[in-house]
């Protein structure tokens, strides 16, 4: 008879009294982190209303008195939310890195003290990689990934306050738009997170047998296993390729439902704002930080710099060319061998 397999939130309760030991002696730390978070939300929020004023005072109204002081307004809010962002890096990321040094040490430590049979039946290999990689995690419960999703929690709130004193029916076709995409991210994500924890297992086990089989290269040649090696790398490299190719398949069908999503409801909130600023109830100053590109729109959709469409990693260049001189002139000689 098939154990059943727990529920997530059987999985997350039994979790908790272990994530809060985790936590609780870093308490002040994530407060600290909260306030400054809230800080630089509010202050992200400044530039995106400042277009209102822009063009229905300064420019609508002739109020060039005005220009001054919203542009001081606005770089003064820019200044304090580069601050902030210095400040979270630097507080919460390194205090996520000191966690991950110290679940590593206890990692270590009790792998140490496990017996005999345990590493008969786990490549050491393997197990370097675990224990150097599985703690990685941390740093979505103590650094910045926590506190950016509580971040975007309270700029989602904050903006649907202004939008619903500003628009009601806009507001309504925004979150309608809210709902789809919360439906196509989470079936999204949940074909992606087995696939990304199958992908560290492989890895893991790869990178293992590789490690075993260099470390105890004497006794391969000496039993000539070097064909059989190479077969077993080479299958552990498929299995690998087919996760990413996976992985590429389903983020790339995310761009596609997230890139059709914002151009309909781009057009959805340019013919809804274009009838209420005909009707008068909107100003052409509340209906820009709406439209696509305007100064309102989030960065993750519109595409950041940092980030190509739908906020996938965009490759550094020189990133690229540090990997392509890392291996020296002794690879480069073996590369070119075997390429020939």
């Amino acid at each position: 008879m098939e154990t059943l397999k727990p529920k997530p939130s059987e999985r997350l309760r039994a979790l908790l009294p272990e994530i809060w030991a985790l936590v609780a002696p870093r308490r002040g730390v994530l407060a600290l982190g909260f306030a400054l978070m809230a800080v630089n939300r509010v202050a992200g929020l400044v530039l995106p209303a400042s277009t209102k004023y822009l063009i229905d005072d300064v420019i609508g109204a002739r109020r060039a008195d005005l220009l001054l002081p919203l542009v001081g307004g606005v770089i003064a809010a820019t200044l304090v939310q580069g601050g902030t962002s210095f400040a979270l890096t630097q507080l919460l990321s390194k205090a996520a890195q000191r966690l991950i040094a110290e679940m590593r040490r206890r990692v270590q430590a009790h792998v140490g003290m496990l017996p005999i049979s345990y590493y008969d039946s786990n490549k050491s290999g393997t197990l370097v990689s675990r224990i150097m990689n599985d703690v990685e995690g941390m740093r979505n419960l103590i650094g910045t990934g926590l506190v950016e999703l509580v971040g975007g929690l309270v700029t989602a709130s904050l903006a649907l306050l202004v939008m619903l004193r500003l628009s009601p029916v806009m507001t309504a076709v925004t979150f309608l738009a809210l709902v789809a995409c919360t439906v196509v991210f989470e079936r999204a994500f949940r074909t992606l997170r087995p696939v990304f924890r199958e992908r560290g297992k492989i890895y893991a086990d790869v990178t293992g047998r590789l490690t075993e089989s260099l470390g105890g290269v004497r006794v391969v040649k000496g039993y000539r296993a070097e064909p059989r090696e190479a077969a077993v790398f080479s299958e552990g490299v498929g299995r690998l390729l087919a996760n990413v190719l996976k992985t590429l398949t389903a983020t790339s069908v995310l761009g596609l439902s997230s890139t059709v999503l914002l151009g309909v409801v781009g057009a959805a909130v340019m013919y809804v704002g274009a009838r209420q600023v005909l009707a008068g109830h909107l100003t052409v100053g509340g209906l820009f930080p709406r439209l696509p590109g305007g100064a309102g729109l989030p960065d993750r959709f519109r595409g950041h710099p940092a980030h190509g469409s739908a906020g996938r990693p965009r490759a550094h260049p020189r990133g690229a060319a540090g990997a392509a001189r890392r291996p020296g002139p002794a690879a480069d000689r073996v590369f070119a061998a075997a390429a020939g």
